[in-house]
């Protein structure tokens, strides 16, 4: 559901849209909107990150495999969170995510200072 269908169908009043306040969003759009926000963190710094070992020339296929695994993670997690959204089972792909993306700053690390 989107917030356009949601105002639409008349689950929720457009106004709330302006601050998020007022009317109680529904929870499926709430799912989604938390979702998009997820987006916006962890992924933000993946981003920076390959860029910056793109930039220090770190592109080896240890680096580009734990990139990878970090990306199917995240698909991973937003299958879970937009499906059944069982909160251990999205907990654990999540933790798998951001100690893979640990795993590839160090690497990217020893590989600059060596």
């Amino acid at each position: 559901m989107s917030r356009f269908s949601a105002v639409k169908a008349g689950k929720i009043d457009a106004k709330f849209f302006r601050l998020n306040r007022g009317d109680e969003e529904p929870a499926e759009l709430a799912v989604q909107t938390q979702h998009v926000t997820n987006h916006f963190e962890t992924p933000v710094i993946f981003y920076a990150l390959c860029l910056f070992a793109t930039v220090t020339g770190q592109t080896g296929i240890v680096v580009a495999s734990l990139a990878w695994a970090y990306v199917v993670c995240r698909c991973i997690h937003s299958y879970v969170h937009l499906s059944s959204n069982i909160v251990m089972n999205r907990l654990r792909i999540f933790a798998m995510s951001i100690l893979i993306l640990i795993g590839l700053w160090g690497t990217i690390l020893v590989g600059i200072m060596s």
